[in-house]
């Protein structure tokens, strides 16, 4: 059965993080995928390496994890055989495991995964002609209850280890055959510049998928770490972005100790529409938010901070709410962008998108102050990716439904 004891019961408050790097096994055996180099030779010290070893071997294995993307330690070509399976009985090199993979008529591919102790969560990846967008979650569930959100509606059960994030990176590089191939033993003179994005389908990543990152702020700082170390992954934090719904306190640590983009999830530009459909605003209100936008650090018109904004019918897409919209953002002096949302339904859905003329004349409004506000094309809508809709597929169908499709799709026409 999944622990679901870990996290308090949610509300609006700040929820108690969890003090875990690592999700413990039922075999005992501890997974290396998303701790540091430096825990890496830590375990291998106390399994029994002496110093000079155990720094050895922490930089062979993390350079076989993030650089090949092997999950057996057979495959470490050189490192001992004798070795190989003295670290195969102490440790384990772990993915989440994929309980469902989908893929939408426009080329969105979206996975349900599982953690080794029984939880489940989404990750979403959206080709376009340019990049290729991988849509990581942070937490199992959400605590936040915005509205609008089906991600929202569910309970916050745990965070997410800096492994089970990292390793949603490490699956999709998997599934899209990322990884380098052909022998390749550890050799000093490869360099950062062999694992750039160019070329690569997954170009960037986007902190918005299940959860509020910023509420699990050491976990996403160690995973994006990984990703964006010029020895572990390599991805430039320029090709990553944090969306957060404004949790306040936080948000300068995070452009001083992770430095990637900034994504504020706004939706609303008076208290009392903000309050209803974003809860976070009651404890830390637009005011406050917009100002903490305007001290993020690296902020600047190079580094734009984006504001999403989800267009709900008749709620908070008015001429009114884009002028005060641009007053805000003139306000704060804001290097900004204004992602503008169409609303993706769910069922229960106790809202309904704005046309396609509001949503234009909102944008043109945006445009003409000189504030740059892309109509955000839905993707993914077929198969539930599109922004808002991620809500884990256990909660909307069962075991028994998902064999039976299983199984169907394995069988021999007839």
């Amino acid at each position: 059965m999944p622990d679901t004891t870990l996290m308090p019961i949610p509300g609006q408050i700040d929820p108690v993080p969890v003090a875990r790097d690592i999700t413990p096994r039922e075999d005992g055996r501890v997974d290396l995928i998303g701790l540091p180099k430096d825990r890496i030779r830590e375990l291998f010290a106390e399994a029994g390496l002496d110093a000079k070893q155990a720094k050895l071997r922490a930089k062979q294995v993390f350079h076989w994890l993030y650089h090949r993307g092997v999950t057996e330690f057979e495959a470490m070509t050189d490192i001992a055989k004798t070795m190989r399976p003295w670290l195969a009985e102490r440790f384990v090199i772990g993915r989440p495991d994929v309980v469902e993979a989908q893929h939408s008529t426009d080329g969105t591919r979206k996975w349900l995964l599982r953690t080794s102790d029984g939880h489940e969560f989404e990750m979403v990846f959206i080709p376009d002609e340019t990049r290729g967008t991988l849509c990581v979650s942070s937490q199992v569930g959400c605590t936040l209850n915005c509205r609008f959100c089906h991600t929202g509606t569910m309970r916050l059960v745990r965070n997410l280890t800096p492994g089970e994030i990292v390793g949603q990176v490490m699956l999709a590089r998997d599934a899209l055959g990322e990884w380098p191939k052909g022998k390749m033993d550890f050799a000093d003179e490869e360099t950062e510049a062999a694992y750039t994005s160019d070329g690569r389908l997954l170009t960037n990543i986007v902190m918005m998928g299940m959860g509020e990152p910023l509420y699990n702020f050491d976990n996403v700082k160690g995973a994006l770490n990984l990703v964006m170390d010029g020895d572990g992954l390599a991805l430039s934090k320029r090709r990553i972005t944090l969306s957060t719904s404004g949790v306040v306190p936080m948000m300068e640590r995070c452009g001083q100790e992770i430095g990637v983009n900034l994504a504020v999830s706004l939706h609303a530009v008076t208290k009392d529409v903000r309050d209803e459909i974003v809860p976070l605003n009651r404890k830390y209100g637009i005011e406050e938010l917009l100002q903490a936008c305007a001290d993020y650090p690296g902020a600047s018109n190079a580094r734009r901070i984006t504001f999403e904004y989800v267009m709900l019918d008749g709620v908070n897409d008015s001429d009114e709410d884009a002028r005060e919209l641009v007053r805000l953002l003139r306000e704060y002096d804001l290097p900004a962008k204004v992602n503008l949302i169409p609303f993706n339904p769910w069922p229960g859905a106790p809202y309904a998108c704005s046309t396609p003329e509001r949503v234009r004349r909102f944008s043109e409004i945006v445009f003409e102050a000189g504030i740059s506000a892309p109509v955000r094309t839905p993707r993914g809508r077929d198969i539930d990716a599109a922004c808002g809709q991620l809500k884990t597929a256990a909660e909307k169908k069962s075991r028994a439904d998902r064999d039976r499709e299983a199984a169907l799709a394995a069988a021999p026409a007839a």
